[in-house]
């Protein structure tokens, strides 16, 4: 019915104003702002299915005079908005006016360029009167437009290679061009262009910018009824009607790797060693032969081919594909032909799940589809979508959100780890649960049937769904049982959060595409005698090569080594940065080793160590300089200016004496996050300090919620600055935990286990998403662990500084630590001033930036760098007010010091924690046998101090004595 009425809809819209076409309306956009912190918790927004819902059955919202009008003269022309080339920047908001003529839906689609910004897709809120429709307007993605950076000739693109003969993965550069684009949502559950109701009358449409800068040209509103697509049948009885006819003896190659354009910096060339199946291929070299696979497997993204018909008819596509990732389901793809979908059949072509690489042509059971072409240029475009899987992926969505509140609710009543002898009266206290735990198992019921026919068969993939489902049937024939049952239940609904994760992703990889009239028989792949000799060529070469040597390898006299130890695709990256700046700016050749790191002092020692390491751990500077392993570098002059880079915090770790032991690279510190949908459900304000911690913790309580904060050193060192106190007194040479203001904070810190009990074990990533701890503490990085892991809270949590106290002067002090990793030139280096000049550019700005591009065009927005370069921060694709919230972070955030010694600091405090918060089990007093906090504190202090001095001594530095040095 939804359908049918949006296809029969017409539309007619008219500038209200010639001012329209020149400028936008400016506005604040703090009146926008309010609406979109809490717009997923907002009762009275609906979303996209009952906005569409209530237009269709004429709620309350839709006015007699804005009812459906038809028109018997066709669909209405498109009327364009001219905006003027208005650039909106990151944190504006545009309005735009205009009169509609007739009520109606409309599909709001935009022109736009995308200016220069941080590289990152542009994401902006569209508001209709002032007012989100629904939810899914407050989001809305703009792809940018990606090319790689290799040289185009007649046979493809030229790839790079290295003087090992490995082809050179190519940079992903912008492309930028005007582009017209629907609003679509930006998780992809919704396949269609997203359409908007508008009545007769004035009206305004609003863009808030949420992330990059954008320029647009023009807002078009369309008919919806022009979207309707044709079936296979229609659209080959319509060609036929025309006099189409099929093409003959042509054959048109595409290697897939040669994409013209892509609209993600992940759709790169890609490299498949391991099969003779693809063209071309070595047993040998690393050949950019491929593209996409893992990398392409989020909905919007995709990749457009080009090509020539030979001439004028009918053409079969095949595809030599790898889906092997979805075992039981298949994987859509949206294909396009010079901008359409040919046919119906087309907009989520299923691609299933094949072990090894297979020619596949598109079609269905009865044969090849045959696709018609005129003769000369054509453009090929696949798009990663939801297809058929997008409803039962908002279904599965929905119930999880349900099912959290159904977990919340019984906790509520018999905590997490509820009694198994006592009776909770459940279904008395609870009279509503039975209700609403059948209306989710009816969901998960009609998702387990939808996918089974969208499948064509059970798979594996509906295991989750009937565990949850049988379990729901158990508790809704005994809701009593959810009291021993709770723990199972939270293991299925994590286990149903994974399945929507896994269900969201749709990767497939590409070798060839073959544009071929329907009388050409496809090439033929490798026979199983090649394969075997592929395999012997394999295990020969893996006896002579080097597979932990990156890129170019140099040997000449300035050629330094450098080791990275976090994994092969960070290592490329790095190293095909060196090769494409540093070297050709410095002259300064790089072998790059990947290596596990734990081995740098013995093979320093050895003589078998590098020049430089990147990605070390922050304790290993300082404890490797002072035993000579690591030099100084406050031999280089410019090494102040260097420093300038970076917060002082940052430093504070490879700092001692008058010694500088590294650079940082990386720097991380807490935040808190938060569930805007509990909090506003439990009407609980967000704490600004620790006392209003303490009122939150009490006010949780009541619901048998807490708020996640594993103990550790970054909450130690929070609770220790804003107390004014310190590690270690001001000349370094003994620990500072034995003061008033230390000993303080670890009171603080204790009594939260000791007093409100908080889980100490307990991951609170789960717990977060669970709901259990709708409040937590944790480093900032878990920010893109969430974008990417949790679509199941996606618009449902926030992100603030930490909690702070108030000090004397009525300021909110939110002092907290950081730790992060840094790079080091080892001492025994031939080439120390080549090294420091990979340091410099390493740790630059442009480096940084791009590394860290380049790391989310590989891996996403989880490989986001958190950076130490202050400028470099700033430039990577955060959204506006979540920059905004990690800068003002930022600006309290100290190092903690490293000392001879000092890896007893944080090990003893720890020790002194668990003596405060762990009751000893064999005493018969458990509470008698804990220690208090400050006893505990002060017996750890002088271990610590033993530890500092015996160190001291070892290294030759002069001990305290009192107020003098001895030396």
């Amino acid at each position: 019915m939804r359908r049918l009425m949006l296809f029969l809809l017409t539309a007619l819209i008219i500038l209200s104003c010639a001012g329209v076409s020149a400028h936008a309306d400016a506005v604040p956009r703090a009146e926008f702002d309010g609406i979109l912190d809490l717009y997923s918790v907002n009762p009275d927004i609906p979303s996209y299915a009952e906005y569409m819902a209530a237009v269709e059955y004429g709620e309350q919202r839709i006015s007699e005079e804005s009812s459906p009008s038809y028109s018997a003269e066709g669909p209405a022309p498109d009327i364009i908005i001219d905006t003027g080339d208005v650039i909106t920047e990151e944190d504006a908001a545009a309005r735009f006016a205009f009169t509609v003529e007739r009520a109606a839906f409309y599909k709001p689609s935009v022109e736009y360029y995308p200016t220069p910004g941080k590289n990152s897709s542009i994401e902006r809120a569209v508001f209709i009167d002032g007012a989100l429709p629904y939810k899914e307007l407050a989001l809305v993605s703009f792809p940018r437009i990606w090319r790689n950076s290799a040289e185009l000739s007649a046979d493809g693109f030229v790839w790079e290679k290295d003087n090992q003969g490995n082809d050179l993965r190519p940079s992903m550069v912008e492309a930028p061009e005007w582009i017209v684009s629907d609003l679509h949502d930006a998780e992809g559950t919704i396949t269609e262009p997203l359409a908007v109701w508008l009545s007769a009358g004035g009206h305004t449409i609003t863009f808030v910018s949420i992330r990059e800068p954008m320029q647009m040209r023009r807002v078009t509103f369309t008919s919806a009824e022009s979207a309707q697509i044709p079936l296979y049948n229609e659209a080959t009885a319509q060609a036929d009607a025309q006099g189409a006819a099929d093409a003959s003896g042509a054959l048109v190659t595409i290697q897939a790797e040669n994409a013209a354009r892509t609209s993600s910096q992940m759709l790169y060339p890609t490299q498949e060693l391991g099969s003779p199946a693809v063209t071309p291929y070595s047993s040998k070299t690393l050949i950019n032969n491929t593209i996409g696979g893992n990398s392409w497997r989020l909905a919007g993204q995709w990749i457009e081919w080009e090509f020539d018909a030979p001439e004028t008819g009918y053409y079969n596509i095949s595809m030599n594909v790898n889906q092997n990732q979805k075992r039981g389901v298949f994987v859509p793809r949206k294909i396009t032909i010079d901008g359409a979908v040919p046919f119906a059949e087309l907009a989520g072509y299923g691609f299933t799940f094949t072990q090894n690489w297979k020619q596949v042509t598109l079609g269905s059971a009865d044969g090849a589809y045959k696709i018609f072409l005129t003769q000369g240029s054509h453009t090929l475009r696949m798009e990663a979508t939801l297809g058929e899987f997008a409803y039962l992926i908002g279904q599965v969505k929905d119930a999880i959100y349900d099912l959290n509140s159904i977990y919340r609710k019984i906790i509520q009543l018999t905590g997490v780890a509820p009694d198994k002898y006592r009776d909770y009266q459940i279904e008395r206290t609870l009279p509503t649960l039975t209700a609403e735990m059948t209306a989710v198992r009816d969901t998960l019921t009609a998702v387990v049937d939808e996918l089974r026919r969208v499948a064509g068969a059970r798979s594996d993939r509906e295991r989750v769904l009937i565990t949850m489902r049988d379990q729901l049937n158990i508790l809704i024939n005994d809701n009593e049982k959810a009291s021993v049952q709770i723990a199972s239940f939270k293991i299925n609904v994590r286990a149903l959060g994974t399945w929507l994760n896994d269900a969201m992703i749709q990767p497939l990889a590409l070798d060839e595409i073959y544009i071929h009239s329907p009388d050409v028989s496809l090439p033929t792949k490798t026979s199983f005698f090649g394969k075997i000799g592929f395999e012997v060529s394999r295990l020969f070469y893996s006896f002579i090569i080097d597979y932990n040597a990156i890129g170019n390898v140099a040997d000449d006299a300035r050629a330094i080594t450098l080791w990275i130890g976090s994994g092969r695709d960070q290592a490329n990256v790095v190293k095909a940065l060196i090769d494409e700046t540093f070297t050709k700016q410095t002259g300064i050749s790089v072998n790059v080793m990947l290596v596990d790191m734990g081995t740098l002092l013995q093979a320093t020692l050895a003589g078998q160590g590098p020049d430089a390491a990147i990605q070390v751990g922050w304790d290993l500077p300082m404890n490797y300089g002072l035993r000579g392993a690591v030099l100084d570098l406050t031999r280089f002059p410019d090494l102040r200016e260097i420093k300038e880079r970076f917060d002082e915090s940052a430093t504070t770790p490879y700092v001692y004496g008058e010694s500088t032991y590294a650079l940082p690279e990386t720097q991380v510190f807490p935040m808190m996050f938060y569930r805007k949908d509990i909090l506003a459900e439990l009407g609980v304000a967000l704490p600004e300090t620790w006392a209003d911690v303490n009122v939150t913790l009490a006010a949780l309580s009541r619901s048998q919620m807490e708020i996640g904060m594993l103990p550790g050193e970054q909450v130690f060192a929070t609770l220790l600055y804003q107390n004014g106190g310190a590690y270690y007194n001001d000349k370094a040479t003994a620990s500072a935990l034995d003061s008033e203001e230390a000993i303080r904070a670890f009171k603080q810190y204790t009594e939260f286990y000791t007093d409100y009990k908080l889980d100490r074990i307990t991951s609170v990533e789960e717990r977060f998403r669970t709901g259990e701890c709708p409040i937590i503490i944790a480093d900032y990085t878990l920010y893109n662990n969430l974008q990417v892991s949790a679509p199941d809270i996606r618009g449902l949590w926030g992100m603030a500084p930490v909690p702070g106290t108030l000090n004397a002067g009525g300021q909110i002090d939110r002092s907290t630590g950081s730790y992060g990793g840094a790079c080091v030139i080892m001492n025994d280096t031939d080439t120390p001033d080549e090294a420091w000049e990979f340091l410099k550019w390493w740790t630059s700005e442009t480096t940084q930036v791009a590394f860290g591009r380049e790391m989310e065009s590989l891996m996403g927005s989880s490989a986001r760098v958190p950076t130490a370069n202050l400028e470099a921060f700033e430039m990577m694709p955060w959204p506006a007010a979540d920059l905004s919230a990690i800068t003002d972070q930022r600006e309290w955030v100290r190092g903690i010091p490293q000392v001879p010694g000092g890896y007893f600091t944080y090990r003893n405090i720890n020790n002194a924690f668990y003596s405060v918060t762990t009751p000893a089990a064999d005493q018969v007093n458990a509470e008698a046998a804990m220690a208090t906090p400050r006893e505990a504190l002060t017996d750890k202090v002088i271990l610590i101090n033993d530890e500092i001095r015996y160190k001291r001594t070892e290294f030759g530095l002069p001990l305290d004595q009192g107020n003098a040095l001895d030396p």
